[in-house]
């Protein structure tokens, strides 16, 4: 056939598949003209069009074309099958910073209710060291390098959460096709922090007024801020994360009440009733906002978010501790230590006023739905009360003994 017979079955517009070579053909399918090459690979038969159609390939660039299909199905390669192939998505990342995004955003987003969590151990401990390397570049050796790091710096806890996530990172990178193996995979728990003992720490009253006073001494290191941030966690027993991204917006002074919605670990909203003290500490905090929708509003500049960052706390008590978190900076020296208070973590101060709503004879049911705690069993099943009002007579009742201690009074 040639082009003016062509143009005439594509004018005419009815369908028709018509033999131009070995296996090559014309067809017209819905009105539309094309290419096909039909062929018999493995006793099956089949059939691919070509990429382009007539008339912007030609008669002669269509044979061409067909032929060399022809030697590609005579040395054992189906076209259709490599065509497929070729035509996946495929991913180019340059560095494991694309390689994290890409994780963080088609998996971790979808499958974690907290995917801060393994955003801010990635940014702290793993892409300071491997950020900027192509993935195929890192080796179990700077696996090793880093959370040997971590082992040395004592955090346990974080050097199994950072191999933790670093395996799950590498593995979502062996899916993509973009690695063989995993850098990560050979690991495991005993090369980090080893198997964690839970924390059993809790501060005495007669250990607060020593930590209260000697963070109160030390203004410029421990600012009044985070003084204050202290004195509601040791107060209210919230979570830490719960305290720091807090809104205005979801507080009543005048009632003395905090409506925290359910973006919290238990994924349920709760009214946290303020003593008295809470609340002045809260007024106090609102004059240090100077107008940020946010209780704790970022310090920075060149902020990433608009309230403080998750570490902030951790390294002003840490700092007070005598340890090193700025590596450009000289530590300080252990001031608490020599106070003779034992090592604490932030997170210990919410054991802490769990056991001292024990000590002052507060129900066990009342003291956890003060910590935002689920109800276990049965009973969590069944009960649904707030226990709004003995709550507040419980936390009342803590913050009378707790704000001459904080308060200095």
């Amino acid at each position: 056939m040639n082009n003016k017979q062509l143009d005439a079955l594509i004018r005419k517009g009815d369908p028709v598949m018509k033999s131009l070579d070995t296996g090559l053909y014309f067809r017209i399918a819905r009105g539309k003209p094309s290419w096909v090459v039909k062929y018999t690979i493995n006793g099956k038969r089949s059939q691919i069009s070509l990429d382009g159609s007539y008339p912007h390939v030609s008669i002669v660039s269509a044979k061409l074309e067909a032929a060399q299909l022809r030697d590609k199905i005579s040395a054992g390669i189906d076209p259709k099958a490599a065509r497929a192939k070729n035509r996946k998505k495929q991913y180019h990342f340059q560095s494991v910073n694309d390689l994290f995004e890409d994780w963080l955003e088609t998996d971790i987003k979808r499958r974690l209710k907290h995917p801060h969590i393994p955003k801010r151990i990635y940014t702290n401990e793993l892409k300071p060291l491997i950020g900027e390397l192509a993935p195929k570049d890192v080796e179990p050796t700077d696996i090793r390098d880093i959370i040997q790091a971590i082992v040395d710096s004592g955090r346990p806890s974080t050097g199994n959460q950072t191999l933790m996530y670093a395996k799950q990172m590498f593995r979502h990178a062996v899916k993509l096709g973009l690695l063989i193996h995993n850098p990560a995979q050979a690991f495991t728990q005993s090369d980090a922090g080893g198997v964690c003992i839970a924390r059993d720490r809790m501060l005495t009253l007669e250990e607060l007024a020593v930590v209260f006073k000697v963070l109160r001494d030390n203004p410029l290191i421990f600012t009044r801020q985070n003084y204050l941030a202290i004195a509601l966690l040791t107060c209210l027993a919230v979570r830490k994360g719960e305290l720091i991204s807090a809104r205005w917006e979801h507080f009543d002074l005048e009632k003395q009440l905090w409506h925290m919605p359910a973006e919290n670990k238990t994924g349920v909203a709760i009214t946290v009733p303020l003593p008295e003290p809470c609340t002045d500490w809260l007024k106090e905090l609102k004059v240090h906002a100077c107008g940020s929708d946010y209780v704790f509003p970022s310090r920075r500049l060149s902020r990433r978010r608009e309230y403080i960052s998750d570490d902030t706390l951790n390294h002003a008590l840490a700092k007070m501790f005598g340890k090193k978190v700025d590596s450009n900076k000289e530590p300080y020296e252990n001031m608490l230590g020599k106070a003779s208070i034992e090592h604490f973590t932030i997170h210990d101060l919410r054991r802490t006023c769990r056991s001292l709503l024990a000590a002052q004879g507060t129900p066990g049911h009342i003291a956890e739905r003060c910590l935002n705690h689920k109800l276990k069993g049965v009973e969590g099943i069944y009960d649904r009360h707030d226990y709004l009002k003995e709550r507040k007579a419980a936390l009342d009742k803590l913050s009378q003994t707790l704000k001459v201690i904080i308060n200095n009074a």
